[in-house]
């Protein structure tokens, strides 16, 4: 490695279906020269919102999607997460509610899914210091009653609920 450049390559992926991932590659470049002329920002440069719209896979748009088709979605996107701890969350949480949920709550679960999993983990376990929360889910029902269930209140040991619970 040359002295004062430093690469950093990140691997970013997003399950999109079974047997399907997209994978985004970040390359970051920080040097000491100067940069003046190039188009690309520095490690310095990039900012949190910047990273976001480089990482963040926007959803597949879904018309005349029924709700029953709507709710086996939702069961999968909530198990098949890829962090442990937000697929344990998520899972047992749809496991107790989305049966009773209407088509709007739906809805609203179905946009929450489309957020990052460590924002969604922060955001139910409120760790605003890590993630901070953004205005459109702060009055959020779905999320008050995710951060609700996420106080496990019971101490119970959570575990991937079995697919008949749903």
């Amino acid at each position: 490695m040359l002295s004062g450049i430093k690469t950093v390559n990140t691997a970013i992926s997003k399950r999109v279906g079974p047997n399907l991932t997209k994978c985004l590659w970040l390359s970051t470049t920080t040097s000491t020269a100067s940069n003046k002329d190039s188009k690309l920002p520095t490690g310095d440069q990039i900012s949190h919102t910047d990273l976001l719209q480089r990482i963040k896979i926007p959803p597949i748009k879904r018309t005349n999607e029924s709700i029953d088709k709507m709710r086996s979605r939702l069961i999968y996107q909530s198990r098949k997460r890829g962090i442990l701890e937000t697929d344990l969350l998520l899972s047992g949480f749809a496991s107790k509610y989305l049966k009773g949920m209407n088509l709007e709550e739906l809805r609203e679960y179905d946009e929450l899914l489309n957020e990052l999993d460590w924002d969604i983990y922060y955001w139910a376990t409120k760790n605003y210091k890590i993630s901070k929360i953004p205005d459109k889910w702060v009055d959020s029902k779905i999320l008050h009653r995710l951060q609700d269930f996420a106080q496990n209140k019971n101490k119970e040991i959570l575990k991937m609920p079995e697919l008949d619970k749903y």
